[in-house]
């Protein structure tokens, strides 16, 4: 049997990595597609660096990602600075590879301190190699457009997916603890229901119970009983009282609430309590201020008057033996008030109630409950209990807890608070950063579109026209992003130059013409190959 299970564990190990292998592969074939569609209808491509080398790194960094996150963004921006050092264009297919894992940097553990220092240092580093090499503006541009597109977005989308997991798991845990929440409800319902069913019996059932004790006990007295019917009403007696007994050691078992089990009975009054408190030595000042409107006090209401008093007046003698108690019961405008207070004890100092008891907890679960309130705290040198109580209950049973009152609710609302602000840092900032490059794009495009000197009319140019001639051909205005390698280039003595691109494209690198003028007069005209910009 052991080995059986040791058996499957040890096939089942295999089975549970084929998920990650097979998602690894998936995600290595569609950017290889992608690469592969790139490098097709790239101009002059290079096998070995653009194809070979870049595959080899993503299949060595898609693996490597779930331990090393960061070091395989900074590999996968590598590829992508291959880009960079090409003469024609500086565009890949790899900037999809870059996006794919800064979102996969964003839903990971990585903390976001971290990311943001490994998406800046990558930024970085494709600024100073731009800086190396010396590119023309369209490589800075793509540079400080594509590639930061390509790390942020994704990577602040990789982070709202994340917290969107997060908040859903975390909703399920909360469902779970809330089941588990209802089931401890209903046990203590069931609890209660049992605490009730002893009352009962015992205040309906025992009492029955005990006048049958009685009256059995009163016909064994009678005279008209032969010896065999007194001995068997003595066995009912005994068997009454065997079961009033058993009866006790079932209610014993029943109520599981651990109080007030030496209370005295319910039909004493508050008077007769403190009565029997006189007895017992403790001076007690006793007022009734009103009575209670008709139909008069509701039975839950006088026993949670009963336990005021009853509870103060035993923490008083406890607490603050020998000192004078005062008690004021008040009805008016259909509440009762109970005051208690007692003086400052004869010798040592008041020791607060309910420092280690439970006392003054066990009232509130009496006046609350019915829509009252209770106050306990120091007053003067002794203590005062102040319980105010509607005399009918508006409330059998404690309201629950307001839910944003809640632990798991304040948890919830904050991940709900984190979620919206990732989902709102996922769209809104990408959008203000999208705006900005596209606005720029526009610009430059514009600048570029209007400074396009048609081939044809470059070649319908001659030398020695006066530029008034042809002036209706050029464009609006000269191409503003020449490098200095081209306009350092050897020139006529004493001319000046103007300088238009061949077409409008935006990532290739295109010819330039350059017309020379002396004064109005042009002197010469060149082409001067995209590639030596």
């Amino acid at each position: 049997m052991l080995r059986r299970g040791g058996n499957s564990g040890a096939t089942g190990a295999p089975g549970a990595a084929v998920g990650p292998v097979v998602r690894d592969i998936a995600l290595w074939v569609a950017l290889a597609g992608a690469a592969l569609v790139w490098f097709v209808g790239h101009p002059e491509p290079s096998v070995a660096l653009e194809l070979v080398l870049p595959l080899a790194v993503l299949a060595v960094a898609i693996p490597a990602r779930r331990r090393w996150p960061v070091a395989t963004l900074c590999a996968v921006n590598a590829l992508c600075a291959i880009g960079l050092v090409h003469p024609l264009t500086p565009a890949n297919a790899y900037v999809l590879a870059l996006a794919v894992f800064a979102c996969l940097l964003g839903s990971g553990p990585t903390g976001t301190r971290a990311a943001l220092l490994t998406l800046g240092g990558c930024l970085a580093f494709d600024l100073a190699l731009c800086a190396a090499l010396g590119v023309s503006v369209v490589w800075w541009y793509w540079t400080l457009t594509i590639v930061p597109l390509a790390l942020l977005v994704p990577w602040l989308f990789g982070r709202y997916w994340q917290a969107r997991l997060a908040l859903v798991h975390g909703g399920w845990q909360r469902a779970g603890l809330l089941e588990r929440r209802q089931r401890l409800v209903a046990e203590q319902a069931r609890l209660r229901e049992r605490t009730r069913i002893a009352a009962d019996m015992h205040d309906s059932l025992g009492h029955e119970l005990s006048l049958i004790a009685l009256r059995a006990g009163a016909l064994e007295l009678s005279p008209t009983l032969t010896g065999q019917d007194r001995a068997d009403l003595g066995e009912l007696r005994a068997a009454v009282s065997d079961a009033v007994g058993h009866l006790r050691d079932t209610v014993g078992v029943l109520r599981d609430d651990g109080g007030d089990q030496a209370t005295a009975p319910t039909t004493e009054s508050v008077g007769q309590l403190v009565d029997r408190a006189r007895d017992s030595g403790v001076t007690v000042d006793l007022r009734q201020e009103g009575s209670p409107a008709p139909p008069g006090l509701s039975p839950l209401v006088e026993r949670a008057v009963y336990r005021v008093v009853q509870e103060s007046l035993t923490n008083a003698a406890k607490h603050a033996p020998g000192a004078a108690v005062r008690v004021r019961i008040t009805h008016e405008a259909g509440r009762t008030r109970v005051t208690v207070t007692n003086t400052a004890p004869e010798q040592g100092r008041l020791t607060p109630p309910g420092s280690g008891g439970h006392g003054l907890a066990g009232l509130r679960e009496r006046v609350e409950p019915v829509g009252g309130t209770l106050r306990a705290a120091p007053s003067g040198h002794g203590f005062e209990v102040v319980a105010t109580l509607p005399d009918r209950p508006t409330n059998t049973g404690r309201d629950p807890a307001p839910p944003g009152d809640s632990e798991s609710a304040r948890q919830l609302t904050a991940a709900r608070r984190r979620t919206r602000l990732r989902m709102a840092a996922a769209f809104v900032v990408p959008g203000g950063f999208a705006l900005l490059s596209v606005g720029s794009a526009a610009y430059a495009a514009f600048q570029l579109a209007t400074c396009v000197l048609r081939p044809a009319d470059f070649a319908d140019l001659r030398i020695g026209q006066g530029r008034a001639e042809f002036a209706h051909v050029l464009p609006a205005r000269q191409f503003p992003y020449v490098s200095d390698s081209v306009t350092s280039r050897p020139r006529p003595t004493g001319t000046v130059c103007e300088f238009y691109r061949s077409n409008g494209s935006l990532l290739d690198q295109v010819d330039v013409y350059r017309l020379c003028y002396d004064g109005s007069r042009l002197v010469t005209k060149d082409v001067i190959p995209g590639t030596d910009g």
